[in-house]
């Protein structure tokens, strides 16, 4: 008896498991340009404005990568990206399904 509960509660465990990897919302950010990415910023497609700069004081190098977490505690996967350069450029792509990309490469 002992051992069907711990298969039921492995199959139960099982089960659940992979609705949490479906909502994963870390997305690796590489930077493949020659500048500086000095502002990285993802905002919930239902919103009107940008959310904070998720770097913060940090900055991405040329040819460098971070893996930033996207959550907002909403459960939305859809969120609208924006890179800022050192030299004051931008790059913005919109409505990222953050549960399924897992890189966003800047060229």
């Amino acid at each position: 008896m002992r051992t069907l509960k711990i298969v039921i509660l492995a199959a139960m465990a099982t089960a659940f498991a992979g609705p949490a990897f479906a909502s994963d919302r870390h997305v690796k950010v590489v930077n493949n340009t020659s500048e500086v990415m000095t502002k990285f910023q993802a905002s919930n497609i239902k919103h009107k404005n940008w959310e904070e700069d998720i770097l913060g004081q940090d900055t991405l190098n040329p040819g460098s990568s971070v893996r930033v977490n996207i959550n907002d505690g909403s459960s939305s996967c859809m969120f609208d990206l924006r890179a800022t350069f050192e030299d004051g450029q931008t790059v913005v792509r919109n409505g990222v399904n953050v549960c399924k990309v897992g890189t966003w490469t800047i060229n």
